[in-house]
């Protein structure tokens, strides 16, 4: 989120469309598997063909993994997840994230402290991990590092792959500022991103050199306490998601 937007109006969606919007990517994430589970059963009940049987239960194995993996990973990235507190583990951040590109042409490492860090942090580091598998579209490595405390994180993620490249409208997005003024349930990802990092105080950059990009979170100035920085934001001061549900972003 570059200064240079700092002067663009940002967009406020109203929390029944963010929800809606949430709701329908993480329904586009589990259609696909959870259609092929369907498929597969129909195979088991109209052939008697051993090897087509054999076939089938491999692609239900499959995709039920698949949808479950995308769905303990929805449950953190987007959910209300551990609700009795306000921290999460970040070994389970590590887990649902490689669960969740088992199957896929991206590979992920992964340095980090074994520690509990704030919902917000964790919610934007893995928020962070989906738009960074999006700019290598050919696949490669995702290389996660979390260095520094759960009060003053540094998260760097480094996306290597072919064709790798920053990918459309995403700082606008995670800024706030879509282009035309509007996201749809294709852009609600950065956009959302976008809204947890101001949430955590977390300023989200990104910088591409040859085949590689980086995308970058560090504490807002605000966050830190420098001389002269502004005030957070509204969104700074909302409650975790142990708090009692309302409409706002936790």
């Amino acid at each position: 989120m570059s200064g240079s937007m700092s002067g663009t109006t940002s967009l406020t969606l109203d929390a029944l469309d963010l929800s809606a919007l949430l709701c329908s990517r993480v329904c586009h994430d589990v259609i696909s598997p959870i259609g092929a589970i369907v498929n597969g059963l129909e195979v088991l009940e109209d052939d008697d063909d051993p090897s087509m049987r054999e076939f089938a239960l491999e692609l239900i194995r499959k995709s039920a993994r698949t949808a479950s993996a995308r769905v303990q990973f929805a449950r953190i990235a987007f959910g209300a997840a551990g609700s009795a507190g306000a921290s999460i583990d970040l070994a389970d951040a590590e887990k649902v994230s490689r669960a969740m590109f088992a199957d896929e042409k991206t590979q992920i490492t992964w340095s980090a402290p074994q520690a509990l860090f704030p919902k917000n942090k964790v919610k934007l580091l893995l928020n962070l991990v989906v738009i960074a598998s999006s700019a290598i579209p050919r696949g490669g490595v995702i290389d996660v590092a979390v260095t520094g405390g759960g009060d003053a994180p540094r998260l760097v993620l480094r996306a290597k792959g072919s064709h790798a490249r920053i990918p459309p409208h995403v700082e606008a997005l995670i800024a706030g500022t879509p282009e035309g003024g509007s996201v749809d349930a294709h852009g609600i990802l950065p956009f959302y991103a976008g809204l947890v990092a101001r949430a955590a105080a977390m300023d989200v950059r990104f910088a591409i050199e040859g085949d590689e990009v980086t995308v970058t979170a560090t504490p807002t100035e605000a966050a830190v306490g420098l001389p002269g920085a502004p005030a957070p934001s509204v969104e700074d001061e909302r409650p975790s998601d142990s708090a009692p549900p309302d409409t706002q972003l936790a």
